[in-house]
């Protein structure tokens, strides 16, 4: 509605004084008036048209988005034109004389959007309404009309025309503002009757102008001013009720509802509950519809997630019991492969101990010839192999991913079996051929010297003047009686005391620098278990993988990195067992400590500290937890734990 009051500013077209051979005294006469009409409506036409298309409007884009509709929807009153009719009688004819030119619009207008702020009606004086000349149709809701001898020009929006004779009320249907003496149709979508005179408040209802004093014969008039909402809406058609035109107001019927300034009732959708004379419709059983719609939905979801989360546990296990049975036939074949092969040499080699010297020469060619053709065979096998696990790698589905992280368990196995049978030599070749190899997990070397470790509050030395370094590809173990300070030692060097003051030297890699800055790769295992009870083995390793691993590490090696784990720590028989609360029994007390251990594992430390691993564990358990972490060391950790048994 606001973007009216812009498009009215210096558009207003002109109504020329002639009526084309029309008599305006036989107006009476039914078809003069409605060809007295049209004639009227046309003009109002074109000045309304080049006024939504005119250069304010077009400065007014914002609000403006399609002229013909929004002509359509403010000034098309080709459907009813009783208001117009209706003037023409009243006035006898002088309508056209009674309306504003341009040069009253854009005077009206102008002073209207200056006063928009201070939130005030009154327009500045003019020629016809000022100190010196005040006439009735100065006042709001009255107009008046120009003289019979003088032309009027509504092209003109410079010079206000002089209309000062023939004072009247403001028809129905027009609006005629304060300090001026001609008439507005008011747009679609407003209200304007005839004022009636309030005794009680002294006001002309439905408007909010009084009488003016000293002018007794002065009654009320139309209606004064057509403002947007925020000024005041009485001139809109009311909540409740639409305006086919803008004098007729009907309230809206049930099944219907009507928003302030319709000029039709819309119908209400289906299954909602419209009263007569309302605003919006009532949307209750929609909202119950969609209550009971996510009820349903999340009472689904709650018998229906569990099971999911089943099916898609087992058939992850499944996936794995098939990448564990594959890669376990794989390495039976190879080792028949082996032995076969072995058997095949063995016997050559009997044969060849049993034959002549003269047949030697072709036997030895032959055993030759069959250990490179065996030897080609072999490798061809292994670079197929390893051609497949780089496939796999690349491969996000379940079994093959399994399929890798076990074939590099195997290899592992493997190659730690033959580390058991090397000679020392061997021993010593292999540490070479790991130190020509580049490391993943950067080295970490620690020494201290004179560390004195004293409580805050009480000022006491807690552990005082000890020297030493741990070294990386090492475990090294701290030994003594109850109290002596072994973790309060490890706390120290870890950097995780609380409450106390460290004093001496402590370097990492030979510089002086904080352990904190490393915690990344920093490991620390308590005494106590840190295990989430309700969660399995599996599960609760997982989570440890999922925080402290890279983001960006392919899951194939996040897989590899977890199995690895469990299968080192000889978890595999309860990976899917509940670690247990105390309401809820779980696995062993062994198990939950290796489980405890495995957290500090799955991050691939470079430096990890352990306090008291083996405390509550028996023989067995203890010896597939040092041998982890002897594979650890291997890889060049640097491995410093509390232990309480010597052997």
């Amino acid at each position: 509605m606001q973007c009216f009051l812009l498009r009215f500013v210096q558009c207003q077209q002109v109504f020329e004084n002639d009526y084309n051979g029309i008599n305006t005294t036989q107006i009476n006469d039914p078809t003069v008036l409605n060809e007295f009409t049209d004639l009227v409506y046309q003009r109002l036409s074109r000045a309304t048209s080049d006024l939504i298309n005119s250069e304010i409007a077009q400065r007014a884009t914002f609000c403006v988005t399609d002229p013909q509709d929004d002509w359509n929807r403010s000034f098309n009153f080709s459907s009813n034109l009783d208001f117009v009719s209706k003037c023409i009688v009243t006035t006898q004819g002088d309508l056209p004389q009674r309306l504003c030119t341009a040069a009253e619009l854009k005077f009206y207008f102008s002073n209207f959007l200056a006063n928009k702020k201070s939130k005030s009606t009154s327009s500045k004086y003019n020629r016809n309404c000022n100190l010196t000349t005040w006439v009735s149709g100065c006042e709001p809701g009255w107009a008046c009309r120009s003289g019979l001898a003088q032309p009027v020009n509504f092209k003109d929006s410079r010079e206000i025309p002089a209309r000062t004779s023939n004072c009247q009320p403001c028809c129905e249907g027009f609006f005629c503002p304060w300090g001026l003496t001609c008439m507005i149709p008011c747009p679609l979508g407003s209200y304007c009757p005839l004022a009636t005179f309030n005794g009680i408040t002294g006001s002309c209802d439905p408007y909010s102008y009084q009488l003016p004093p000293g002018m007794p014969n002065h009654t009320c008039g139309g209606a004064n001013i057509w403002a947007d909402v925020n000024r005041g809406s009485s001139m809109f058609c009311s909540a409740g009720s639409y305006c086919p035109t803008n004098t007729q107001e009907i309230p809206c019927q049930s099944g219907h509802y009507c928003r302030m300034g319709s000029t039709a009732e819309t119908r209400c959708f289906s299954l909602t509950s419209c009263r007569s004379n309302t605003t919006r419709q009532n949307i209750t059983q929609y909202g119950l519809m969609l209550i009971v719609g996510i009820s349903v939905l999340l009472f689904i979801f709650y018998n229906c997630y569990g099971q999911v989360i089943v099916i898609k546990e087992r058939r992850y296990a499944r996936s794995r019991e098939v990448a564990v049975r594959s890669v376990k036939e794989n390495a039976q074949a190879q080792a028949r492969w082996l032995a076969a092969k072995e058997a095949i040499k063995k016997k050559a080699i009997e044969l060849q101990s049993q034959v002549s010297r003269s047949f030697s020469h072709r036997t030895n060619d032959q055993v030759e010839e069959y250990h490179d053709s065996s030897e080609s065979v072999s490798q061809e096998t292994a670079d197929k192999d390893n051609k497949k696990i780089l496939n796999v790698k690349h491969i996000r589905t379940d079994s093959q991913i399994f399929r890798y992280a076990y074939s590099q368990l195997e290899r592992e196995k493997a190659q730690q079996q033959q580390n058991r049978d090397l000679t020392f030599s061997g021993v010593v070749a292999m540490a070479t051929a790991m130190n020509n190899e580049i490391k993943k997990r950067p080295p970490i070397e620690i020494a201290f010297s004179n560390l004195t470790v004293t409580l805050k509050q009480k000022k006491k030395h807690i552990l005082r003047c000890v020297t030493g370094e741990i070294r990386p590809g090492r475990i090294t173990a701290l030994m003594g009686p109850s109290g002596a300070g072994k973790t309060t030692l490890l706390s120290a060097l870890a950097g995780k005391t609380v409450g106390c003051s460290i004093n001496g030297l402590v370097l990492v890699n030979g510089t002086m620098e904080s352990i904190r800055s490393y915690k990344k790769i920093v490991g620390f295992v308590p005494q106590d278990d840190i295990v989430h009870g309700n969660l399995t083995v599996e599960e609760n390793i997982w989570f440890s993988a999922n925080c402290r691993l890279s983001a960006d590490l392919p899951k194939a090696d996040k897989v590899l990195i977890v199995e690895r784990v469990i299968e080192s720590l000889g978890l595999q028989p309860v990976r899917d067992s509940l670690v247990g609360t105390v309401e809820n029994r779980g696995i062993s007390g062994g198990q939950r400590k290796r489980v405890n251990v495995g957290l500090e594992l799955v991050m691939e430390p470079s430096l990890l500290f352990l306090d008291e691993p083996t405390s509550g564990l028996d023989s067995s358990s203890s010896q597939l937890l040092l041998r982890a972490l002897r594979r650890e060391a291997l890889e060049g950790v640097n491995i410093c734990t509390v232990v309480h048994q010597p052997r």
